[in-house]
């Protein structure tokens, strides 16, 4: 039995006219079988006793049989949800009783399930006509009319059903419900008013009328119906908490507080109230209340994680915020406490803490809320991402060979993955998984400059320059000022003593932007050292020397030194460079015992 959406409540209130149905689709076979006998025992009752009710001269015996036996048949396909056997069948047994309003019912409803809203409609009012007692008829009607738009129509259905049916006040409720959905709020509270005098107060009643109050802009009258809702439900916090919302609503907040404290020592557990008070005192400029409250929501079981997920969302928008970080690491610790086993619990920790440059405690929450749920892309980029930046080489070629069975053609997991490779010093395969890669960016100019920047890495460590140098310029043609590129690429340009003039050039842009870096004044140096400018290079190299101990950086300076002349001080260089640890080059023991120098 097909019923309109607002007709599904009031089944509840009136089993006397109407008992519940289910959907066709939700029934197993046997249910199916049962309700077709069912049909089959009670059709043959109503077609034998409608027979009178058709036009024209009495049907035969043998047509009326086989006007039955059609009828069952396209009731049992209407059942079986094939529409057009169901139309074919019930068409056959309608030119047989135009009059039998069972029928024409059937009819309405085949064609209402197939799509053929205008025959639903005609059907259904023929229904109507020939039975003005059955209320199904009138429900399907009004549906019918409510799919195509038709409100008016719908509206005067209801009407006529409440009117025609006895016991069937029960569907006022839903003929206000229409009217609310077309904005005719006088009728609505005509229309509850009669609900009301007919089965008394009631909340819901209340609750409709304080909806079209609001929307008349009647708050006072809106706030006379709560009073008397909380009036009749003593110790119901739902009705003071909907009482308080409404006074917050309306920026009425010191009533809305002392309401949402009363719904507190009615429910001391409310998450709704917690919120709803934490609101009131941020909007009252009341910071401590504000986050005391809405820390005890976050530990309350009652604050479902999607809720809590959506509230933690507004933080991140604002994150990093020294006002708020202590806050929001706060209230996502609460949420991991409160829902252990949610994946979207430990994902927006993770947010939050690498917002709040808490990156280790980021990436173990992200690993967790893998754990439970590994089918989100975005969760496994940030964990690679977060490899990445912590410098945990193994993990990040781990998570990122497992996101990539999963996500193959994701290129950001290619470049995490091509990152890692590098860092192992496997440029080969790091090469390779980078212009995988980078074919997926296509579509993506900021990722694609990323790629060529990782492959002009990738080549100039296999010797390959004339691709290293392609995907440096074209990683710099999209973002000129890509320093980190300008950096290497200026730095292994002089390594190879090529396009020094070119190297020069980008060296010192970078310098002039970054003018107290130490590995950007070492490689500006090495590239006037290669230049013969060892006056420039020995300014380079002690302006760095002011903030870093590098053993590369030493070095450097005691071979400029050396160029120089100046022989004691430069193997003092050398010597602090080797008791400086890793970095240097092979030449250096050499230099040191040989005093002199090598390249």
């Amino acid at each position: 039995m097909l019923l309109p959406a607002w007709a599904a409540q009031a089944q509840s209130r009136a089993d006397s006219v109407a008992r519940p149905s289910r959907s066709h689709s939700s029934l197993s076979r046997q249910e199916r079988r049962t309700i077709a006998k069912e049909q089959r025992e009670a059709n043959r009752a109503l077609a034998s006793a409608r027979t009178r009710q058709q036009a024209g001269p009495p049907l035969s015996e043998r047509d009326r049989e086989v006007s039955e036996a059609l009828f069952v048949d396209g009731v049992k396909y209407v059942l079986l949800e094939d529409y057009p056997k169901a139309l074919d069948r019930l068409g056959k047994a309608y030119a047989f009783s135009p009059g039998n309003a069972a029928l024409n019912y059937k009819i309405a409803e085949a064609s209402l399930l197939s799509g053929n809203l205008r025959d639903a409609a005609g059907y259904a009012a023929a229904a109507v006509r020939l039975d003005a007692k059955n209320p199904y008829y009138y429900l399907l009607l009004a549906q019918a009319q409510a799919t195509q738009k038709q409100y008016d129509a719908a509206t005067r259905t209801y009407a006529a059903l409440v009117k025609e049916v006895p016991n069937s006040g029960a569907y006022l409720f839903n003929l206000a419900d229409l009217y609310l959905a077309q904005g005719k709020l006088p009728e609505a509270l005509a229309t509850l008013g009669q609900a009301e005098a007919q089965f008394g107060a009631s909340d819901e009643v209340a609750f409709k009328r304080q909806q079209i109050y609001l929307k008349q802009n009647k708050l006072d009258l809106a706030l006379a119906e709560g009073e008397k809702l909380m009036a009749a439900n003593p110790g119901q916090p739902r009705y003071v908490l909907a009482q308080a919302e409404m006074y917050a609503a309306n920026n009425r907040l010191p009533d809305a507080v002392r309401l949402g404290q009363e719904a507190l020592k009615l429910d001391p557990g409310s998450a709704p109230a917690h919120l709803l008070l934490a609101d009131a005192y941020r909007q009252q400029k009341q910071a401590d209340a504000s986050q005391k409250e809405l820390r005890l929501a976050f530990e309350s079981p009652e604050l479902d994680i999607d809720n809590a997920v959506r509230i933690l969302a507004n933080y991140l928008k604002q994150l990093p915020n020294p006002a708020l970080n202590q806050l929001a690491l706060d209230l996502a610790a609460a949420t991991v406490r409160t829902h252990p086993k949610e994946a979207k619990a430990y994902a927006v920790a993770g947010d939050v803490q690498t917002l709040t440059e808490h990156k280790r405690n980021a990436r173990d929450s992200y690993l967790k809320s893998l754990r439970y749920d590994n089918s989100h892309f975005r969760v496994w980029q940030q964990v690679a991402q977060l490899d990445a930046e912590l410098g945990q080489t193994d993990s990040l070629l781990v998570h990122s060979d497992r996101a990539l069975e999963l996500f193959p053609n994701q290129a950001s997991l290619w470049f995490f993955n091509g990152v890692g490779l590098l860092l192992k010093k496997q440029p080969q395969r790091a090469a390779a998984a980078l212009e995988h890669g980078r074919k997926l960016a296509a579509d993506t100019p900021e990722l694609l400059a990323a790629f060529d920047a990782q492959l002009g890495d990738a080549y100039h460590a296999l010797k390959d320059y004339e691709k290293s140098d392609a995907a440096y310029d074209a990683a710099l043609a999209a973002d000129p000022n890509n320093w980190l590129v300008l950096n290497n690429y200026s730095y292994y340009l002089s390594l190879r003593g090529q396009k020094l003039d070119k190297a020069k050039t980008m060296a010192a842009r970078v310098v002039k932007q970054f003018p107290a870096r130490d590995t950007y004044l070492d490689t500006y140096a090495w590239v006037l050292y290669k230049m013969k400018d060892y006056a420039g290079a020995r300014t380079a190299l002690e302006t760095a020397l002011k903030t870093t101990k590098d053993a590369s950086v030493l070095e450097h300076y005691g071979d400029v030194l050396y160029q120089l002349g100046d022989k004691e001080k430069a193997l003092a260089a050398w010597q602090r460079a080797r008791k400086s640890g890793p970095g240097a080059s092979e030449f250096l023991d050499r230099k040191i015992r040989d005093h002199k120098l090598y390249e």
